[in-house]
């Protein structure tokens, strides 16, 4: 069976040497001392290691149930969530009133991080208790955030989203769920939602649905949609669940991964609900959290990453096969491990190098939400809302591309499933998909983000990279193994975002069919820009006689290989960008 172990001095090296906490200015992280955080990161280590990384398996194996309309999780699913709302962990980042202990959102993505990685499929229940908090503390009246949030911060009662119907996933405009207001000021919900991950299950006493839905009034497409609030149990004056609410469970989806998530197929048949911010501005209030949801998924797509590294790298180190071309390494044994063959490292530093660079992306996005969010800050929301596409788009597609190459470390053990590598396969697939398929993404940041406010935010990034090389040019030992190598990904980038504003007014598709690879780009360049920031914090480590030289000269030299071998992917990405529309639209539709 798999095992996992939370990479700690990884994640206090980003906060503390990278990011720099403390001395940010971000309110509320003056208090991020680092024994503070080292206490928090090990006691969810713990808690992930110890109970949740082993139920991983089983929830695999057993996956949910639906009998006579009760879903049942996994076998010890219900004693592992107790242990996760008796400690508090919901409610790490959200507001004291609520219940919640009010740290920074980054610390929730540290936490979550770790949480994802023990047990991704287990982590959606809360995770998406979590996002119903935030759309109803931004949209919610007051009553209705004193009925429903101290509930679901401790997570007595959970939460979900219901976006998706059978017939309309992207294009939310021609959804059908209908809500027709019954006079007393609430609203009668009928429809079908499915993909509801944690629509249902039997760890909590109630599950408050999210729903969009169209009121009458409202006119077509997108501009009729409104939010609702759809209890499980309607809740009763003193605050309990009381009577069953017209919502029921259809079916649980036989999914390709993350079994011990129930994602529900979801039927409202005349169910109460109660309006959650302005009449027909539904998809505002859905979009308030998007960036927050969308950071997390991505989260998803390097945590299983890490997991399923940490265990290849074990395996190659135990397993026998074959000699070191230079020389026997385990002459006294009949082979030597396979890391010491030269393609099974660059498989191991693809991984590494990748996972490693993706975190402190993730981390930085989180920081750039707090600072939106406590300094009030219109530039880091412009920015965040900008990278939160390569983010979720670019993260989850080299995750996936990660843990499949964790799984072929194994050779043929990877496929078998009992070594666990498969899981981990099936359940990084899924991330690419939810929260907007990864095209989506793509569309949404070149269609959208890019020239958005007059196109200032995309003209941020390029000077905070700028700048970066710039304050740091003469630094001999950082020029030529990091900063020369992200001057040319970041050439590659603007000269993309050129081609889009020269191209793109006279044939959109143009820019539409270069759209996924200026994602992949811009991600790209993104990790360069994370790995040249965490080899200046380790060599300034280094320098000031730091005692572990051995994990700083280890991510000097993960760094040194992402620049190498990784980053000099943006020329491809670029000439097929340049290619235009042509290729892509050439092929007649009947000639698929």
């Amino acid at each position: 069976m798999p095992s996992y172990t939370a990479p700690a001095k990884d994640i206090q090296f980003i906060l503390h040497d990278v990011l720099n906490v403390t001395e940010s200015g971000i309110p509320g992280y003056e208090e991020l001392a680092q024994d503070f955080t080292a206490a928090v990161i090990d006691e969810a280590g713990k808690l992930a290691s110890e109970v949740l990384a082993p139920l991983n398996a089983v929830g695999d194996k057993e996956g949910c149930r639906l009998e006579n309309g009760i879903v049942y999780t996994p076998e010890g699913f219900k004693e592992a969530f107790d242990r996760v709302r008796e400690g508090g962990w919901n409610g790490l980042d959200l507001p004291p009133e609520y219940g919640g202990q009010g740290l920074p959102y980054l610390m929730g993505t540290a936490v979550g991080e770790i949480f994802v990685s023990a047990n991704m499929a287990f982590n959606t229940y809360q995770g998406l208790t979590h996002g119903a908090i935030g759309a109803i503390l931004a949209h919610g009246t007051d009553e209705q955030k004193a009925t429903y949030l101290p509930k679901m911060v401790s997570l007595d009662w959970t939460g979900t989203m219901n976006l998706t119907e059978p017939h309309a996933g992207t294009d939310l405009g021609i959804m059908r769920t209908k809500a027709e207001p019954q006079g007393d000021g609430t609203y009668s919900i009928t429809g079908q939602k499915i993909f509801i991950s944690a629509g249902d299950h039997d760890l909590s006493e109630n599950v408050i649905h999210l729903v969009l839905a169209k009121a009458p009034g409202g006119g077509e497409g997108t501009k009729g949609i409104s939010l609702f609030i759809v209890p499980k149990f309607l809740v009763m004056e003193n605050g309990s669940p009381g009577r069953r609410n017209a919502v029921s469970v259809g079916k649980i989806e036989d999914k390709m991964g993350i079994h011990g998530s129930a994602t529900c197929v979801m039927n409202y048949d005349g169910a109460t609900g109660y309006l959650l911010g302005e009449l027909h501005g539904g998809m505002k209030a859905m979009f308030t959290m998007m960036n927050e949801a969308r950071l997390g998924v991505g989260l998803q797509g390097y945590a299983v990453a890490e997991a399923a590294y940490q265990n290849a790298v074990a395996y190659a180190k135990d397993r026998l096969q074959g000699r070191d071309v230079t020389g026997a390494k385990n002459p006294d044994g009949p082979a030597d491990p396979i890391i010491v063959h030269p393609d099974v490292r660059r498989n191991l530093l693809d991984q590494k190098s990748f996972v490693e660079g993706a975190r402190a992306f993730t981390y930085w996005g989180a920081s750039l939400i707090d600072k939106a969010r406590r300094a009030d800050d219109a530039a880091a929301e412009g920015l965040i809302s900008l990278l939160t596409p390569v983010i979720k788009g670019f993260l989850t597609d080299k995750g996936f591309e990660a843990t499949v190459g964790a799984q072929q470390v194994y050779g043929g053990h990877g496929y078998i499933e009992e070594w666990g590598m498969s899981q981990f396969a099936r359940d990084a697939r899924i991330p690419m998909i939810y929260e907007g398929a990864n095209g989506v993404q793509a569309l949404d940041l070149v269609g959208r983000k890019l020239a958005a406010d007059g196109g200032k935010h995309v003209m941020a990034f390029f000077e905070i990279v700028k700048t970066f090389i710039r304050e740091n040019d003469g630094d001999e030992a950082l020029k030529a193994g990091f900063l020369d190598p992200l001057k040319a990904a970041s050439k590659d980038l603007q000269a993309a975002s050129m081609f889009f504003v020269q191209e793109g007014m006279k044939n959109p598709n143009a820019a539409l069919a270069g759209s996924y690879d200026f994602m992949h780009l811009m991600g790209h360049v993104c990790l360069g820009l994370m790995w040249a920031r965490m080899a200046r914090a380790a060599m300034a480590a280094l320098a000031a006689g730091a005692p572990d030289r051995p994990f700083h000269e280890a991510k000097i030299a993960t760094g040194r290989y992402y620049m190498a071998r990784q980053l000099p992917a943006t020329k491809m990405h670029l000439a097929r960008i340049q290619s235009g529309a042509e290729p892509v639209m050439a092929l007649d539709e009947v000639d698929f």
